[in-house]
């Protein structure tokens, strides 16, 4: 045997873990697995992924308060929240305490006009040559809630739905009384250097949900109470409960404003051609002044979400995740761009180069 071959050096080859060839594709084949898996529990954790989304929101709009209360009142911080969450438990029970009875009578009076009204425009179509029925309509309107996602499953049931509500209430005062403490939590599992990344994104978030959830509000009183007035003056019957429908719809940009419109204009019509088209002229006044004052004024400066972008998020995330998903995809839309936006940001060189002098200067 020669000296040479003797001394040669055997390399791992591809079959061996050491070759860098197969830990390259290993790392390559387990970022792939990890984010199956990742995409997988999503689907899977769906319904609490959605209510600790749905925390977040309400602990914001709890912040939101506190700190409001803060600029007027210099108490610590517990005392404000306290007073926040005692003036929204009044109010509650204040409007269904007093008007409680007579919204159950007003419902299942609504309930009848409604369908009474459906099967008029059936007939009415009908008459026009067009074979649809008032059944046809119930049943694609059955057809759409049962197709609400996983999440409504869950939520289907009235005990379900409160066990819900209840821990999606505790969990936002616990984020509430201390959102910094959680904040920092998050922050530790991060590498140190992204932390600084992850605060100015938090802040920005927090700032943008605020802003959101504030316009929110607001537009949902001017619409609840202005629907509720101009109704009552012109003699629409049950303008009590559509004000606090058309409030509560107001939670829901686009499709809340189609839902109490298409309310309005069915109980309006019922007590005649006047009183339908002043209820209709009262709608269209109050979404005009929402629009065009109310969102540009609070909420537009805060997110400027496209309209467009909004209700195809709200068609997504109902069809997938159901009624959740419908009330939380413009906070969860805006929170998107935030983060999007301040990525874009970081990820700008600090120092771009000048430009080059033009060949005419």
């Amino acid at each position: 045997m020669s000296d040479a071959h003797e001394h040669h050096v055997e390399l791992p080859g591809p079959s061996e873990v050491r070759s860098p060839l197969v830990q390259q594709e290993l790392k390559r084949a387990g970022v792939w697995f990890a984010l199956a898996v990742a995409i997988g529990l999503v689907a899977l954790l769906a319904q609490p992924l959605l209510l600790v989304m749905g925390a977040l929101v309400l602990a914001t709009m709890m912040d939101g308060g506190t700190r409001l209360i803060g600029r007027v009142l210099p108490i610590p911080r517990g005392w404000r929240l306290t007073i926040v969450l005692l003036g929204a438990v009044a109010f509650m029970v204040y409007t269904f305490y007093l008007t409680g009875s007579s919204l159950a009578a007003q419902a299942q009076a609504m309930r009848t006009i409604v369908e009474t009204q459906v099967a008029r425009i059936g007939g009415w179509m009908q008459q026009l040559g067009i074979t649809t029925t008032p059944e046809d309509l119930k049943s694609l309107a059955s057809q759409a809630m049962s197709s609400m996602g996983r999440v409504t499953a869950a939520v289907g049931t009235a005990v379900g739905a409160i066990t819900s509500g209840v821990m999606m209430l505790v969990l936002a005062i616990f984020i509430a009384v201390e959102p910094k403490l959680y904040e920092r939590g998050v922050a530790w599992m991060l590498p140190i250097e992204k932390r600084a990344h992850f605060y100015t994104v938090a802040d920005k978030m927090g700032w943008t949900l605020r802003r959101l959830m504030f316009g929110r509000l607001i537009g949902m009183t001017v619409e609840g109470v202005g629907v509720w007035l101009f109704l009552w003056a012109g003699g629409v019957p049950m303008a009590g409960l559509l004000g606090i429908l058309t409030g509560l719809f107001a939670f829901l940009p686009n499709i809340g404003s189609i839902i109490s419109g298409i309310l309005i204009i069915l109980v309006g019509f019922s007590g005649g051609t006047h009183t339908g088209l002043y209820a209709f002229g009262v709608y269209m006044a109050v979404q005009i002044v929402d629009g065009y004052l109310i969102v540009p004024m609070v909420a537009k400066r805060a997110t400027d979400l496209a309209p467009a972008l909004v209700l195809a998020a709200q068609i997504l995330f109902g069809a997938l995740f159901g009624i959740m998903g419908l009330f939380l995809a413009d906070p969860i839309v805006a929170m998107i761009k935030v983060y999007l936006e301040e990525r874009s940001k970081a990820l700008k060189p600090q120092n771009p180069t000048p430009p080059l002098p033009s060949p005419d200067a």
